[in-house]
């Protein structure tokens, strides 16, 4: 029996031997380069592509299995500027044999020297990736069985363990054409290197390339990955360089990988200028902005963890160049997408952020530049009624077409193409506004409302700011409801509805003394010497109600009371004409005395008739109208009437300047 079992192993021993042996000796005797034509065409048959290895090819079996292939070329199909598809100058695998008999693999070297991968388009805009794998023409696909269906993976390897000495691409490329566009992009200088390849460390990952000539990095390491992927979080750790601007740092843990994958990642984007960025690119920058000196400092830090279908962010904070936004969003079904969010902005002037003002061109013929024109393709809005939105908006101070506003809260929502801001609260000049507003895009047409609540908002700061004009004092009441259509001026306007009120008191119009108009018209026109303070009415109210159809403003009793003056003003303007149709009333009151004058002027009136264009209005008294009504003293009170006429001569003339200089000063003209 001992005997038996001795020449048993003596024979197994040899067996061992004489395998080892072959696995030493073969590769010394064995020339794969013989066979080179062979593996070329087989390559070239299962491409579709041209397929050449010009360098050796070099085969060890013991006790490391590798091969090393070097000068490898794939080529392109006709029509394309570039010879290869890929090339590698060297590549070479090696692994240790013995280990793989209990599943455990053990790389010596993987090493992938010099690749080249060519992305192209020609200019007939064929791609140089299509067709890869193709049956060769005239042998068509044989038909396969239906595979039965596999249960899913559980995430184990198919070995025990995992060893890599050396994990390395050096010198890289990878070249973007596209012949048709005239463009060309190219990352060059590509290396990569894998340290500490196992299931039970981290990885460690160096990563270094240039992009377009500007230099790219990856430091970091992720992992340990463990036995079987996914049953253990997977830490990661990342720094990025880009384009000597980017700085970004992503720190956190992959979870369950194979089958619900899940992360959780805080995210570190260090301060950087776009427009630097940009420059890096050598592109120019995309938008243009009032003040240059605005987009050069950017930073976000946020925290960051959803699956592949929703994401949640929060603690996120972005800084602005001088202003900070406070923000936490919610996202899923990313095809519509559906949002929740919360914005918080600290301040922001969003004049600054604007595109520069520009000369307005006057087109010939008195027509309206082509810019102001309808539009001949209409917007399409289907991409805006996918969109689910639910989230609120706080912003501090803002700074909008000069106009100065705080604590603008509002809450916004949006299903199906209607858009919601309901409720809406700022406050602005010592005074609040409050309202709602909806756009409704579910039509081809967007659809617009607003209803507007205001309180005791100072109305000369505010003029001042928005207009450049200062002309009208006063605290501000409003209460204003308007609808309409369109998504620009020209069909805005025709469709326009609304009514309101604006109640002005406890104010002034500026520019006009109307008190002075009665003592002295030269003095209170600015005929007079000059250096004078500048002339004003005070009022104690001034109330404009109105109403607008179709673009057709109308208010039919607007009466201004000041301590000297009564005045009524009905009539329409035109928004779409751009025409104005008033009739206004002054009428004096009271008495001028201490001022210079002591005669009574109460009840004097002459009636002012405003017409023509908002750019040229034209104002005349209403002649017909006083005569109409002197006609009716006249049969009532001959006396009367001679006198009267008497004070009209002297009067007319003044009470007329005093119309048109009351109605140019709320015009602003």
């Amino acid at each position: 029996m001992n005997r038996a079992v001795k020449w048993l192993v003596i024979i197994v021993v040899g067996l061992v031997v004489l395998v080892l042996g072959a696995l030493i000796i073969i590769p010394n005797f064995y020339d794969l380069n013989h066979f080179k034509p062979q593996i070329e065409k087989q390559v070239a048959a299962a491409t579709g592509r041209t397929f050449t290895l010009g360098g050796e090819i070099s085969l060890s079996l013991f006790p490391w299995a590798g091969v090393a292939l070097e000068d490898v070329h794939l080529g392109n199909p006709s029509g394309f500027s570039e010879k290869d598809f890929i090339s590698v100058k060297s590549f070479e695998v090696r692994v240790k044999l013995i280990p793989l008999l209990s599943k455990n693999l053990e790389v010596q070297r993987f090493v992938v020297d010099t690749p080249r991968i060519v992305l192209a388009k020609n200019k007939k805009g064929q791609a140089n990736w299509e067709g890869l794998a193709k049956p060769s023409a005239g042998k068509p696909a044989q038909p396969t069985e239906p595979k039965a269906a596999q249960a899913p993976s559980d995430g184990a390897f198919p070995i025990q363990s995992l060893a890599v000495g050396e994990f390395d691409i050096k010198n890289g490329s990878l070249l973007y054409l596209d012949e048709k566009a005239g463009t060309k992009n190219e990352i060059s200088a590509l290396n990569m290197s894998l340290k500490d390849v196992s299931f039970d460390r981290p990885i460690l990952i160096d990563f270094s390339a240039k992009m377009d000539g500007k230099p790219l990095a990856m430091k970091g390491q992720i992992g340990p990955v463990g036995k079987e992927l996914g049953k253990k979080p997977i830490a990661l750790d990342l720094e990025v360089a880009a384009l000597e601007e980017i700085k970004l740092k992503l720190k956190g843990v992959l979870e369950n990988v194979t089958q619900q994958p899940q992360f959780n990642m805080a995210l570190n984007l260090e301060s950087f200028s776009p427009r630097k960025l940009m420059a890096a690119l050598g592109q120019e920058f995309p938008v243009q902005t009032s003040d240059p000196g605005v987009l050069s400092r950017v930073s976000v830090k946020a925290g960051i963890k959803g699956t592949p279908q929703a994401i949640s962010i929060s603690d996120g904070v972005v800084v602005l160049d001088d202003s900070t936004i406070n923000f936490s969003l919610q996202a899923k079904e990313f095809d519509k997408p559906n949002l929740g969010f919360n914005l918080n902005l600290d301040r922001i002037d969003a004049d600054r952020y604007l595109p520069p003002q520009t000369q307005g061109e006057t087109a010939k013929d008195g027509q309206k530049p082509a810019t102001q024109k309808a539009a001949a393709n209409k917007t399409d809005y289907a991409p805006l009624r996918k969109p689910v939105l639910d989230g609120t908006l706080k912003i501090g101070e803002l700074k909008i077409n000069g106009a100065k506003v705080q604590d603008i809260s509002a809450k916004i929502a949006a299903r199906n193409g209607r858009y919601t801001i309901d409720p809406m609260s700022l406050k602005l000049y010592s005074g609040s506004a409050a309202g709602n507003a909806v756009l409704d895009v579910q039509g081809n047409e967007p659809q617009t409302s607003v209803n507007l609540q205001a309180k005791q908002i100072q109305a000369g700061p505010l003029l001042v700011d928005l207009m450049q004009k200062d002309t009208l004092e006063g605290a501000l009441d409003a209460d204003v409801a308007l609808n309409m259509a369109g998504d620009d001026p020209d069909r805005i306007k025709p469709t326009l509805n609304g009514k309101g009120a604006l109640v002005f008191s406890d104010g002034a119009i500026k520019g006009i003394d109307l008190a002075g108009m009665a003592r002295n018209a030269q003095a209170a026109f600015g005929l007079a010497e000059k250096g004078g303070p500048k002339p004003r009415t005070d009022f104690s109210a001034l109330n404009v109600p109105f109403t607008i159809t179709n673009g057709l403003f109308n208010t039919p009793n607007a009466n201004l009371a000041s301590p000297f003056l009564r005045l009524k003003a009905s009539g329409t303007a035109d928004l779409v004409k751009e025409k104005l149709d008033f009739r206004v009333e002054p009428k004096v009151v009271g008495t001028l005395k201490g001022q210079g004058d002591t005669d009574e002027r109460s009840g004097l009136t002459v009636p002012i008739l405003v017409s023509g264009s908002f750019s040229k209005p034209s104002f005349k008294p209403d002649l017909e109208g006083m005569a109409k009504k002197k006609l009716q003293e006249a049969l009532t009170d001959p006396a009367k009437l001679k006198e009267s006429f008497k004070k009209d001569k002297e009067g007319l003339k003044s009470l007329e300047d005093q119309g048109k200089g009351l109605l140019k000063g709320f015009l602003g003209k």
